[in-house]
């Protein structure tokens, strides 16, 4: 079901997209994903893709989105994924249908899977064709992956030793990881930079820093999840509080006054996304699109992803 309105030269929409269902799995209750809704800039990211994940009745487990295009992973490790297809971020590899797939990413005009064997597929833009900056470049011999992420157009892998591996353009230095980081269990990619959740609850920060990216709040620790946007991050720490540095665009935002007891976040290019624990969301940044025009009466969310001027949720069957 689609409702939209034109906002200046866009369409803004709400969508809910029927993936799945839940009715005899008996799992708990982040097994039995199987609504994602999206709303924000959806020129590109609404399309009868979405829809074909509906069919097999299997619930979707997580979700990505990219710039224009948007991803969702089934719990059986099926891909799919919608919108703009201009530069080939949509079609699907087949080796993922043999592989099996452990988690995905989209970036601006690219995607990334990570193959349940611990490898990494790419897709989008390649040799040479416009929009080709490596970021579809796998490292050869890159494995034992554990976690991937997908910044405009650099990707980032964090292997199972705790060590992180980048490529694709480097302009501001967003590849060069720092020497000697280890012990990283979480990464995530914005514009031009990458971050890295250190085990100890810290973080690191690399690449472009004109708007702060790089400037870690002093004493930022106990630190659980991160998120990268355009140019701007958030640390979500222990007690359920956020961090945010960095600026969306020119404008500094910061956090929402109280948030709390929130469980996840995600940013897009200018915008954040808040899980609370009641599972209910919190958007703040700009709204050019009706970003963070989160639906009315939207509840029971269990995952949360942004990018560009789109936002996208799971959402638990009632």
């Amino acid at each position: 079901m689609i409702s939209c309105k034109r906002s200046g030269a866009s369409f803004v929409c709400a969508a809910l997209f029927f993936l799945g269902h839940a009715a005899g799995w008996g799992a708990p209750m982040f097994e039995n994903r199987s609504q994602v809704v999206a709303w924000g800039d959806l020129n590109y990211s609404i399309s009868v893709g979405g829809n074909r994940a509906a069919k097999g009745g299997v619930p979707v487990w997580q979700i990505a989105a990219g710039d224009f295009h948007s991803m969702a992973l089934k719990r059986n490790g099926e891909v799919f994924a919608w919108g703009d297809d201009r530069f080939g971020q949509t079609d699907i590899p087949r080796i993922l249908a043999r592989s099996g797939v452990a988690d995905i990413a989209a970036g601006n005009i690219h995607s990334l899977a990570l193959l349940r064997n611990g490898r990494v597929a790419a897709w989008g833009p390649i040799d040479g064709e416009f929009g080709d900056y490596g970021q579809c470049n796998v490292p050869p011999g890159l494995n034992g992956v554990v976690a991937i992420a997908a910044g405009a157009v650099h990707s980032l892998a964090l292997r199972e030793d705790g060590t992180v591996v980048a490529w694709g353009l480097n302009l501001d230095g967003e590849c060069n990881v720092p020497i000697n980081l280890d012990k990283v269990v979480a990464i995530a990619a914005g514009m031009r930079h990458s971050i890295a959740l250190r085990a100890n609850g810290t973080v690191a920060v690399w690449g472009e820093s004109r708007l702060g990216e790089t400037d870690v709040p002093e004493g930022l620790q106990d630190v659980v999840a991160i998120a990268a946007g355009g140019a701007h991050n958030l640390a979500l720490k222990r007690d359920g509080t956020v961090a945010f540095w960095g600026k969306y665009g020119l404008a500094e935002q910061g956090v929402p006054v109280g948030l709390s007891n929130v469980v996840a976040i995600a940013t897009g290019d200018y915008h954040s996304l808040a899980l609370r624990s009641d599972g209910t969301l919190v958007a703040w940044g700009f709204n050019t699109a009706g970003q963070c025009d989160v639906p009315i009466g939207l509840s029971h969310i269990v995952a949360i992803a942004a990018h560009g001027s789109h936002s996208m949720v799971l959402v638990r069957p009632r």
